[in-house]
């Protein structure tokens, strides 16, 4: 028996492919399904179930392709949803085959109404690992307040208590030696105090979990939902698009990986109102970009700020790369939903540059610098777009907190004239910031690079620094 967990940093995400006797299972699929198809391939194993622990919320998954593409049937827990593709409801109990494996499907409603985890039985016939889902985390559970945006008449405190309810009489009563494999790690916005660890035996997270200890319903309601930050505007829309289906990958990697030369690409930007979405590294961004672009960088927390800063899922988008990466972004954009990538720059900026185009750039200075002018001038304009539990952590004293999580409520704060710096913790968020309100007419903002980290360490600035009490919990 062969179990493999597919982990996915950027989405902090974990899938899971399990084969025995010829027969496989895949739980929680990306949306890019071919490289499960073709490790079954190379194992010559057929992939006869796709799992689903629910309906996701942070990714679309690739459940509805990867069943078309291979026969499998697709399984959720109990669930009076009506789907827009076919797919088995489990029940409470129920057990499938795989070889000479068997999977039991345990209803934990909780997180969403749905949620289910699954439990394998190895090929002895002995409980040998339980996949939980957004059920139970490493170091924590899932967020209760996802499913109350699609299911009318669900609060976070009704959920909670079901939650509290599943993990009592579903989980805990469950062998300590069992091996828990979640869908989350550290980084995802499913959870608040998740573990960077993937995996762990289930008798520890008895002992170490805040969730799993003694107390009361009602005391496990207030922790739980105690500190929530507002998730992503784009999670219902995920939510739906896993409920009622999408279009195949296939369809939206030809729609996408469309090279354009300069003239086209300014044609089409003119032409269909697509955002110019320019995913270098901010400091080759800040250099040279093509004007009204905005820039989230492939190699930072690309999905979830592409989700926080974009909230039609339907905007068309004209991509800007690094050669060679060209449909790495777009698969990226499709996992969370952003399905109408419609051609990327041929050539990348370079080919914009050398065609005579018309460039923008933005002002870019190190922590050093930003001293000196503090120093000739201790009346400037700091803006920390950090999110606010960062910020009063600690700050740079007289900064002005304007988290790039609520950017449209913080340019209000900004005025157009004014010279402003601005520094996030390591200079991606910040240029993400600076990028989208020069866009917007706003180009008097300078940003910091290596943000408050090199502000910090070079022991040119006072420091306010402060425990808030969200970060204790």
């Amino acid at each position: 028996m062969k179990i493999e967990q597919i982990y996915t940093g950027c989405l902090a995400q974990g899938a899971y492919y399990i084969e025995s006797d010829g027969e496989a299972a895949v739980i929680d699929p990306l949306r890019e399904v071919q490289p499960y198809i073709e490790k079954a391939e190379r194992r010559n194993a057929k992939i006869k179930y796709v799992f689903e622990t629910h309906f996701h919320a942070d990714f679309v998954s690739g459940h509805i392709d990867l069943a078309k593409k291979t026969g499998a049937e697709i399984v959720y827990g109990p669930t009076d949803m009506k789907l827009g593709f076919d797919a088995h409801i489990g029940q409470d109990g129920e057990e499938f085959q795989i070889g000479k494996a068997k999977i039991k499907l345990i209803h934990t409603p909780g997180h969403t109404m749905e949620s289910s985890c699954y439990l394998l039985f190895n090929e002895e016939g002995k409980e040998e690992a339980i996949f939980t889902g957004d059920t139970l985390f490493i170091g924590d559970v899932g967020r209760p307040d996802l499913a109350q945006k699609v299911v009318a008449d669900l609060t976070q405190e009704i959920l909670a208590g079901h939650l509290y309810d599943s993990l009592r009489n579903k989980i805990m009563p469950l062998a300590d030696d069992l091996i828990v494999y979640p869908a989350h790690g550290a980084g995802s916005a499913c959870g608040k105090n998740m573990s960077k660890e993937t995996s762990d035996s289930l008798g520890n997270q008895k002992k170490t979990n805040y969730a799993l200890q003694e107390m009361s319903k009602e005391e496990f309601t207030k922790q739980l939902i105690t500190g929530l930050t507002p998730p992503p505007a784009y999670f219902p829309q995920n939510v739906m698009m896993n409920i009622e289906g999408y279009d195949s990958i296939d369809a939206v990697l030809e729609r996408g990986v469309k090279p354009l030369s300069p003239k086209e690409f300014e044609a089409a930007a003119n032409e269909t109102g697509a955002l110019i979405l320019d995913t270098r590294a901010p400091q080759v961004f800040a250099k040279g970009f093509v004007p009204n672009s905005i820039n989230i960088g492939i190699d930072g927390s690309f999905a979830v700020w592409v989700g926080a800063m974009i909230p039609d899922l339907k905007q068309q988008i004209l991509v800007v790369a690094e050669e060679g990466r060209e449909e790495e972004v777009v698969t990226r954009l499709a996992r969370v939903g952003y399905d109408y990538a419609i051609g990327y720059l041929k050539g990348g900026f370079a080919s914009w540059a050398k065609s005579g185009e018309q460039i923008d750039q933005i002002k870019s200075i190190g922590a050093d610098e930003l001293s000196d002018i503090q120093k000739s001038n201790p009346d400037i304009s700091i803006l920390d777009v950090r999110k606010e539990s960062e910020f009063q952590s600690e700050h740079v004293l007289n900064a002005e907190n304007t988290p790039l999580d609520y950017i449209n409520e913080s340019m209000t704060k900004i005025d157009k004239d004014k010279t402003y710096y601005v520094h996030c913790a390591g200079g991606y968020r910040s240029m993400v910031f600076n990028s989208i309100l020069r866009a917007r007419g706003f180009d008097n903002l300078i940003d910091v690079k290596g943000g408050f980290k090199d502000i910090k360490e070079s022991g040119d600035f006072k420091i306010s620094e402060f425990v808030c009490p969200t970060t204790l919990l």
